[in-house]
């Protein structure tokens, strides 16, 4: 990695983290994929991301070591894409995240965009 994105890596996940803390929102600019996995998500409870509006947090955003009992359990994202705007719960952890990317559930992703694109650029944030 180029130390101007572990840079611009740090900048997001100290933007989103101050929102955790300080419940000051601040918009992230970054990747949203999707995934369309079933069972039990990062708050322990079932999902399926196929079916299911959801989305999974970068890992860099959790901050307990049960993520059950992470403040970003009781929390959303709001994703905008191209003039599309989604809320979407956060039930999930994407370990494989960057700190600016976030994994939509297929449903959640179909509704900014087509899934034949599978990563889109979106600006998010924690609500």
């Amino acid at each position: 990695m180029k130390p101007t994105a572990k840079v611009l890596g740090a900048v997001a996940t100290a933007a989103a983290l101050s929102f955790v803390f300080s419940g000051t929102a601040s918009a992230v600019s970054g990747t949203a994929s999707y995934y369309n996995d079933a069972g039990y998500g990062a708050c322990g409870t079932r999902i399926n991301a196929a079916t299911e509006l959801l989305v999974a947090a970068p890992a860099a955003l959790w901050t307990t070591p049960n993520p059950n009992n992470d403040p970003l359990c009781r929390k959303s994202i709001r994703v905008t894409h191209n003039g599309r705007t989604i809320t979407v719960p956060i039930k999930d952890k994407c370990p494989s995240c960057a700190s600016n990317k976030i994994d939509l559930s297929q449903p959640a992703f179909s509704r900014l965009a087509d899934t034949s694109l599978g990563i889109i650029s979106v600006n998010w944030e924690i609500v």
